[in-house]
């Protein structure tokens, strides 16, 4: 089968019919161990959000969804299970091959079987698939069974392992090669980790960050709706540690008279005291969804232990509702430019939640919003659609 590159559409003056432009797609499969799905799923909406601004700037965009048994089509994009992929999709071919969180079990393997099929690759990074775990993540909830010495010995070994295969994968392939980061915190693990800089890779290194979801750039915080909660925390997944649902849950028995809203899916309420002024949504939000609560809310509270972004802040503070989040290196790097937010201690007992909440939210009471633009898809996914369309 032909690639979309041979693929040429003539655009030709209405009078001489004299060719006047020559415009070419480009096609790139993208793999990922999941991926959004017709029936709710979420995992890795941020890969689908990028994937549509593509397809919206004329490259054709296929997805091998490594979680998926079957395949299927989202919003226009068609999605590939493995099977299938292997069966029916392995000799299309592709310009380019991009490859999301790389890991071994699923990205390594396919690079290994199928990579010489491809002539360019773009490899993005975006966290856990370049560090240490029992060293950069936050120890785990008790609750949660995944801190036991023989699981933390485990997560050591493979970590060690796929530092080394990386390694050595990564320099023998940099030649055809991009790698995308997230944030400059993330490359600077990266070479600490992988033991390879900007010299091994080809100089092919690029800091590119996530985008915020269209939605929050096309809405606007509502400051003239009815505000119901104080503070506003949305996570995916309440029972990651590195979350701090804990130092929201500390913070809300601190300040009784303030009322906080959890949105997020997960157990930590079975073995953990739920405050009287925290209301919970046991549930995952799609973007449109999010949009009513932000509105009843008067602040985003997001604290992290860990992140190599910090998205959603970047998010809640593009559609112009204040945000308070953590005072960790990332968050200095990401929000440091970012009116809206504000940074405090991972310590409850460090901070006067009094004081930064009338501070940041006092020009909102004056009608005042700020709506930041520099995770707009302007300064973010135009920059990965040049990318891919220089390599083709």
């Amino acid at each position: 089968m032909k690639s979309l590159t041979a693929t040429r559409f003539l655009i030709y003056d209405n009078c001489s019919k004299d060719i006047k432009a020559e415009v070419t797609m480009t096609s790139v499969l993208v793999i990922t161990a999941e991926y959004p799905t017709n029936d709710g799923k979420i995992s890795r909406m941020f890969i689908h959000v990028r994937n549509k601004y593509y397809l919206n700037n004329d490259i054709e965009v296929s997805v091998v969804n490594f979680d998926s048994k079957k395949d299927y089509e989202l919003d226009g994009i068609k999605v590939f299970c493995p099977k299938s992929y292997a069966e029916e999709h392995k000799d299309k071919k592709y310009d380019i091959l991009i490859s999301h969180a790389s890991n071994l079990r699923n990205n390594y393997i396919f690079l290994k079987k199928y990579g010489s099929n491809f002539n360019r690759f773009i490899f993005f990074f975006h966290g856990h698939e370049v560090l240490k775990l029992s060293k950069e993540y936050p120890i785990p909830y008790d609750y949660t069974n995944k801190n036991s010495p023989v699981k933390r010995k485990l997560r050591d070994s493979y970590d060690w392992l796929k530092f080394k295969i990386w390694h050595g994968y990564y320099k023998k392939n940099a030649y055809k090669s991009d790698f995308v980061f997230v944030s400059n915190w993330l490359l600077e693990k990266f070479k600490y980790y992988i033991k390879l800089n900007k010299t091994d890779l080809k100089n092919h290194v690029h800091i590119i960050n996530n985008s915020v979801g269209e939605i929050f750039e096309t809405n606007s915080y509502n400051i003239e709706a009815e505000k119901k909660y104080d503070f506003i925390t949305i996570r995916s997944y309440m029972d990651d540690s590195k979350y701090c649902v804990d130092l929201v849950c500390a913070l809300a028995k601190r300040y009784p008279d303030y009322k906080f809203l959890i949105i997020g899916k997960g157990k930590y309420f079975d073995y953990n005291e739920q405050p009287k002024n925290v209301e919970w949504v046991n549930r995952f939000l799609f973007h449109e969804e999010m949009l009513n609560y932000i509105n009843e809310s008067r602040c985003g509270l997001l604290l992290t232990r860990e992140d190599t972004q910090g998205v959603m802040t970047c998010e809640l503070s593009a559609y112009g509702i204040p945000v308070i989040t953590s005072d960790i290196d990332v968050c200095r790097e990401i929000c440091n430019d970012l009116p809206n937010v504000r940074l405090i201690s991972n310590n409850p007992d460090k901070v006067d939640l009094n004081k930064v909440y009338h501070e940041i939210t006092a020009d909102v009471l004056k009608g005042k919003i700020y709506r930041p633009k520099k995770y707009s898809y302007d300064n973010t996914v135009k920059k990965e659609v040049e990318l891919i369309k220089a390599l083709k």
